[in-house]
């Protein structure tokens, strides 16, 4: 699912989320806020010498600090999927619009506080700012939740290849709209995550059509948000008080603006009779897991952020991609799923594409 929280690039991946980031921006990891591993960091550099000083704490002098860095964001990114797969499956839960909102709500609560106490600095969210973020909060919204129906069909390690469509769509988008060029390593990392995923969906034994249905569509949200945001950042800045707009402040716009909506789309899916019946909300036990979920989608970000300080835009690029390997295996392994040999070798097809997409991408970059 996707991390919440907005990217700090252009490119997207809905486990990581942006608004809970995706760096894995995107996607939450799945549930949005976010969350961004196969990212494209054309702009990671001026952005991580521009913004993060400014809104971050300052850290101590911790040795290793990179590897800490390293292993706090993979711990974080890989939990998320991990426990909002364990609320949606294993519990049963059948209200993933409502576990988003909370999740959102325990963000916004969290960024408030630290706000407050000027541990970071967020900007003020006025009307003029509101109104330019808002059609792609509306997208992002909808990444989120097509991110969490899709969790509760498909196992983690296909979910992982699924994903991969996203960024081909992006990549096609770019040169379409953007007329940017991606040499032959791009393409034929994407020709391989689309055969992989083909392969993935054809040899899963849980095969699930209303899974599969929903990730498709969460493809194509995930293609968009990363497409538009380009475009309304700009426009973002120049509605602030200070000229800029930092991750954090993305952060708690998206989940802020995601509530209102998700209260409506709660409504018209009819979670609120499933609310009120469900046994799940009187067990405590129930409410420390989807809290639990709520904090892991904010840590992404953060940990997302301080790796970045640590390290390169290419090691924390690579890192997000071999990230999805041990996540694969252990969403394999925890949840017991069925596999066969001609599908593990279809994830293992689109994890290494992945990796030689994320490889290709920042060549492009560098080059240009």
């Amino acid at each position: 699912m996707a991390s919440r929280n907005p990217p700090l690039v252009t490119h997207v991946d809905p486990d990581a989320p942006l608004g809970r980031k995706a760096p894995d921006i995107g996607n939450r990891s799945t549930t949005g806020t976010s969350c961004v591993d196969d990212t494209d960091l054309e702009d990671v550099k001026a952005s991580k010498d521009r913004d993060m000083p400014s809104h971050l704490p300052r850290l101590p002098n911790i040795q290793n600090q990179s590897l800490l860095s390293g292993s706090a964001y993979c711990i974080a990114s890989c939990s998320m999927i991990l426990v909002n797969k364990f609320v949606l499956s294993g519990y049963g839960f059948n209200a993933g619009i409502f576990l988003m909102i909370y999740q959102n709500i325990v963000s916004v609560t969290i960024v408030s506080a630290l706000s407050l106490s000027r541990v970071i600095r967020t900007e003020p969210l006025t009307w003029k700012l509101i109104k330019v973020w808002l059609p792609v909060n509306i997208i992002f919204v909808g990444m989120l939740i097509t991110s969490m129906f899709s969790l509760k069909y498909i196992n983690v390690a296909m979910l992982t290849i699924l994903k991969n469509v996203a960024n081909v769509l992006t990549a096609s988008g770019e040169t379409y709209f953007f007329k940017k060029q991606h040499d032959g390593q791009v393409w034929i990392s994407l020709m391989l995550m689309i055969i992989s995923a083909i392969a993935g969906g054809i040899t899963d034994l849980s095969f699930h059509a209303v899974g599969y249905t929903w990730q498709i569509l969460n493809c194509f949200l995930t293609a968009s948000y990363s497409l538009t945001l380009r475009h309304v950042m700009d426009s973002a800045k120049q509605a602030t008080k200070s000229g800029n707009l930092n991750e954090i402040s993305m952060v708690l716009l998206n989940n802020v603006l995601s509530l209102p909506l998700g209260i409506i789309l709660v409504l018209g899916f009819n979670e609120v009779e499933y609310l009120l019946e469900t046994p799940l909300l009187r067990m405590p036990m129930f409410w420390l897991v989807i809290t639990a979920s709520g904090v892991l989608g904010l840590a992404i970000s953060f940990t997302s952020m301080w790796f970045l300080r640590q390290t390169s835009a290419t090691t924390y690029s690579l890192v997000g991609s071999l990230n999805k390997i041990p996540l694969s295996i252990a969403g394999i392994l925890l949840f017991k799923v069925r596999t066969s040999m001609e599908n593990s070798i279809s994830i293992l097809l689109g994890l290494l594409a992945g990796v030689f997409f994320a490889r290709g991408k920042l060549r492009n970059n560098s080059q240009s």
